[in-house]
């Protein structure tokens, strides 16, 4: 490839990359997940969202100066092995595989539950079922149809999310007056607790996931050192406050936390603001959004399974083949859709908790990398200087560890296990640690 070509392929701009983060988040995510946030925070939902708003903002920073620094695909995998050291890298990109592997698992169950909720007669694992078989067909056969109408989704939520705020506001407003609508009570109560709030924004920072996806995009971006580290902080900052109005909103119309099911509570307050109408459409969305997310998260797992299988980081002969006829990992696509099975016996909170697990760990290693890149990097020093280099990046670390802590107990478990088998796998391909491990190529071509 000539350099001519290489520079025609930069051609994303701030604002294209942002939107990308963006809609990776999934707008519509936090009405997905409210009722399981309103429970966990006792009715204080957009608190725990703006708790977690803030903890991103200090690890976007960290994501910022990491990607400015190694403007490469990789993302927290390829910070910690160049900043820290390649095992520690390994570990972080084992603990992010969790999120890979546990991600379409939620994106299913939300999309099942609120199924369910509408049509209560048919059990939840029937849709469930078939939210995994449809994807997986997609996936193995290709995703391009996916690539067509995502375009499309991403204005179809942001109009429901829209007209769900709006619906909301004019529902509190025809209730209780013009006052009701600027109310402290979504953000405390007599009911909710710091503890409660922390527990909240614990899971809520599962709707975080994929702003820190822009650096995937760093190759294709113009001026990505520049660029970059904006639409980072960006994407945290504009996704945040949205979440944090659709809380407020939907705490306005629903005061605290009792609902006849938690994981699908939004569908019972688009019906109240909006009657059948607005419930079916908002129901449309949800299951479209769920539907098209769980083809892509399911795509991307496969293609890190695939990317580490080729490298030998996993078993080559399994995970790095492609298919002779549809060229596409077909096994790794069959895994990710069989681990998603697990979601038969778990809910939401449960199943997000495991996700976020291996979030925290990456989050939080992105934020140790700034501090060792601050001891060993000169450059690095003198540009951002001990606020920038040690004391954001430590306040980041310290909030993600605290975030870690509130977790289900099931998921911090869990996480320790994979982490402990990813130990083992590391032990296996470095001869007892003798050697470095292999790297995970991340290359656009996979």
């Amino acid at each position: 490839m000539s350099q001519t070509d290489t520079q025609l392929e930069r051609t994303l701009t701030l604002k294209a990359v942002v939107l990308f983060g963006l809609a990776y988040m999934t707008p519509l995510i936090v009405l997905g997940t409210f009722g399981v946030v309103a429970d966990a925070t006792h009715g204080a939902v957009p608190t725990a969202y703006l708790l977690t708003t803030v903890a991103m903002l200090f690890t976007a920073y960290s994501y910022g100066i990491m990607s400015r620094r190694f403007p490469a695909s990789g993302s927290a995998y390829t910070y910690v092995r160049q900043s820290i050291d390649d095992r520690v890298g390994f570990m972080v990109g084992w603990g992010v595989l969790l999120d890979y592997f546990f991600l379409p698992m939620v994106i299913w169950l939300i999309g099942a539950a609120y199924l369910n909720a509408r049509f209560p007669e048919v059990p939840s694992w029937v849709f469930l079922l078939g939210f995994i078989g449809l994807t997986t067909a997609l996936n193995a056969y290709g995703i391009k149809l996916a690539a067509r109408v995502n375009s499309l989704l991403m204005v179809f939520q942001v109009l429901v999310v829209a007209f769900f705020v709006l619906l909301s506001l004019r529902h509190v407003f025809a209730a209780d007056g013009a006052e009701a609508l600027l109310s402290t009570a979504p953000f405390f109560n007599d009911q909710s607790s710091m503890s409660s709030i922390a527990a909240g924004a614990a899971i809520a920072a599962y709707s975080f996931l994929g702003f820190d996806a822009v650096t995937t995009l760093t190759e294709e971006t113009i001026e990505p050192r520049r660029n970059i580290p904006r639409a980072i902080m960006l994407t945290a900052l504009i996704g945040g406050g949205i979440y944090v109005a659709e809380g407020y909103t939907t705490q306005l119309v629903h005061p605290g936390a009792n609902f006849n099911d938690a994981d699908s509570a939004a569908f019972e307050i688009a019906r109240t603001i909006g009657a059948d109408l607005f419930g079916a459409i908002f129901l449309a969305g949800m299951v479209l959004a769920q539907f098209t997310s769980g083809i892509a998260a399911q795509a991307s797992a496969s293609r890190l399974l695939y990317a580490m299988g080729r490298d030998s980081v996993l078993p080559r002969r399994l995970f790095g083949k492609l298919h002779p006829n549809f060229h596409t990992p077909v096994f790794n696509i069959v895994l990710t859709g069989a681990i998603g099975i697990i979601a038969l016996f778990l809910d939401v909170l449960s199943a997000a908790s495991f996700i976020n697990f291996g979030a925290f760990i990456a989050f939080t290693m992105v934020n140790v990398s700034v501090l060792f890149m601050f001891r060993r990097d000169r450059p690095t020093r003198d540009r951002y200087g001990v606020i920038g280099g040690v004391v954001i990046p430590g306040i980041g670390a310290l909030i993600n560890l605290v975030l870690l802590t509130q977790l289900d107990s099931h998921a911090v478990v869990l996480g320790l296990i994979w982490l402990a088998l990813g130990l083992a796998q590391l032990a296996y391909l470095t001869r007892g640690f003798t050697r470095k491990p292999p790297q995970v190529q991340f290359s656009e071509a996979e």
